[in-house]
Parts: C-alpha cells; sequence; structure tokens
C-alpha cells in the first residue's frame, strides 16, 4: 500500500511565498513521474508541474518562472516551491505520483493521489 501526505499549504498574502511537500510511503521501488495538480474554487482540477526521474521538468504556463518542483528520490517526496504568489493560485493542491512500482511487482505501474493541502493567497 502506498499513501502520499502533502504538508506546506496555508493562506499567505499576494506576493509570499510557500513550500509544498509531498511524502510517498510504503514499499515503493520507484516512482516515474511526480506530480502537482490544483483545483481552484469553481474551477477544474489542473496540473501544475511535473518531474520525471530523470529530472525532466513542466509547468503550467500561468506559473512558469514563479513555481519550482523538486524531487528526492531517496526519500521519496516531491516538493513545489511557490514564490510570488497571487489570488488565483488559491486551491487545493494535490500530489501524483505515476509509474509506481512497487517492490516485489515487477512489470506493473500504479498511479496514486494525496488528500491535498490548501493553499489561500489574499489580495
Amino acid at each position: 500500500q502506498v499513501q502520499l501526505v502533502e504538508s506546506g499549504g496555508g493562506l499567505v498574502q499576494t506576493g509570499g511565498s510557500l513550500r509544498l511537500s509531498c511524502a510517498a510511503s510504503g514499499t515503493i521501488f520507484s516512482i516515474r513521474v511526480m506530480e502537482w495538480y490544483r483545483q481552484g474554487p469553481g474551477k477544474q482540477r489542473e496540473l501544475v508541474a511535473s518531474i520525471t526521474t530523470g529530472g525532466n521538468t513542466a509547468y503550467l504556463d500561468s506559473v512558469k518562472g514563479r513555481f519550482a518542483i523538486s524531487r528526492d528520490d531517496v526519500k521519496n517526496t516531491v516538493y513545489l516551491q511557490m514564490n510570488s504568489l497571487e489570488p488565483d493560485d488559491t486551491g487545493v493542491y494535490y500530489c501524483h505520483a505515476d509509474g509506481v512500482e512497487i517492490t516485489g511487482w515487477p512489470n506493473q505501474e500504479y498511479n496514486y493521489w494525496g488528500q491535498g493541502t490548501q493553499v489561500t493567497v489574499s489580495s
């Protein structure tokens, strides 16, 4: 069983910063891609940033230059550094692990979601 636990959300003023963390636990052999999604009030869930095992990253256009995703494969943890936050960044941020291989179950991949952490940016 794999669990993802996010932390680091909160209330911040416009222009402020937050750092989100997501730790994956369980009998994990590898995680191909780790991602951050968000869902704002009345909006659909959208992909904010992703990072592969090779360190390749991708970002939503509106966060480029402000957010940075990173991962620590020893700790099975992904981070999202968010700077210059804007009210439109408000939402619940979810961690997603895709292409998860479980120790002892080769050649099968799974994906998992965290429970979400609230980020609120006040104007």
